[in-house]
């Protein structure tokens, strides 16, 4: 099967990459005067998460007071709107890293809360743990790049497939550091969750779901970034397009009918935050699906 996404689209290792994805993964590898030996400079970072993990030669992240530098085995996570400042290190020749960038499912949110941390980017090294140092860099190098794989299989489970692999990337992580914070989501967050999951259908303002839990609307936004990392209603909308995926499998629905099962009344609507969401109309996607 061919890829569900056009083979257009901008190289996610240059410049003017949309990430307009639910999940990227790659390996950039940077050499001393190469094609990619530049600064990556995002002061306001992206909307969704990147984990990145060295695999040879160093980086270096930031400039000056704030400056650090990671080596083979260390892995950061930016988290959605902060700063991305980083390159290869004048002190190497190359910086090859792993990555995936990617909007997180709610009940990840203990695993992405990294407690040590540099102007809000986690860190965790892998190499700290000498007496299996060889093994466990391996193995992270052999999951990131299974998900990397994977996410390129072009199948129609691919991205699913995907995210799963990096579950138990997180879950990993989480195993291997005493770094992380061990505090659950907070109930009322996870009922909201639930609440927009049964009620995807239907139109749900900030004000209507804030009553469902007894708190106002500016804390309950508040609370929902703090707690999962995305704002409330891009989560529903992801959730929205998610279902829209799977609905789109089956032939025998109407896209028209499939927007109404999502909560867009207006099918036109629906197809244009399906493509600005995905990369492709809701008639392509499924076009694709059925393209052996």
């Amino acid at each position: 099967m061919r890829s569900i996404y056009p083979e257009e689209q901008h190289d996610p290792l240059l410049p003017g990459y949309s990430f307009n994805r639910y999940l990227v993964a790659g390996k950039t590898p940077i050499f001393e005067n190469g094609p990619l030996d530049f600064v990556i400079d995002r002061p306001f970072g992206m909307s969704g998460y990147i984990l990145n993990m060295t695999v040879e030669g160093q980086g270096k992240v930031f400039e000056g007071e704030d400056e650090f530098y990671c080596n083979e085995g260390d892995l950061l996570l930016f988290p959605p709107d902060y700063a991305h400042y980083y390159r290869r290190s004048p002190h190497s020749l190359s910086w090859q890293h792993r990555w995936v960038y990617f909007r997180p499912r709610a009940y990840w949110a203990n695993w992405l809360k990294w407690k040590k941390t540099s102007n809000g980017i986690g860190q965790l090294s892998l190499s700290l743990n000498m007496e299996n140092k060889k093994h466990i860099i391996q193995e992270f190098d052999q999951l990131l790049n299974q998900i990397d794989q994977t996410y390129k299989a072009g199948r129609s489970t691919s991205e699913d497939l995907a995210i799963n692999l990096l579950e138990r990337l997180l879950i990993r992580c989480f195993e291997e550091s005493s770094d992380f914070l061990t505090k659950k989501i907070d109930p009322r967050i996870q009922d909201v969750c639930q609440y927009l999951t049964e009620n995807l259908a239907q139109e749900r303002s900030l004000e209507q779901i804030a009553r469902h839990i007894c708190l106002s609307p500016s804390r309950l936004a508040h609370l929902f970034r703090k707690e999962t990392g995305v704002n409330l209603m891009r989560w529903r909308e992801d959730q929205r397009i998610s279902l829209a995926k799977q609905l789109l499998q089956n032939p025998a629905i109407s896209i028209a009918k499939i927007a109404n099962e999502v909560g867009y009344e207006d099918q036109f609507y629906f197809s244009r935050v399906f493509l600005k969401r995905v990369g492709i109309s809701p008639s392509l996607f499924r076009k694709d699906l059925a393209v052996p």
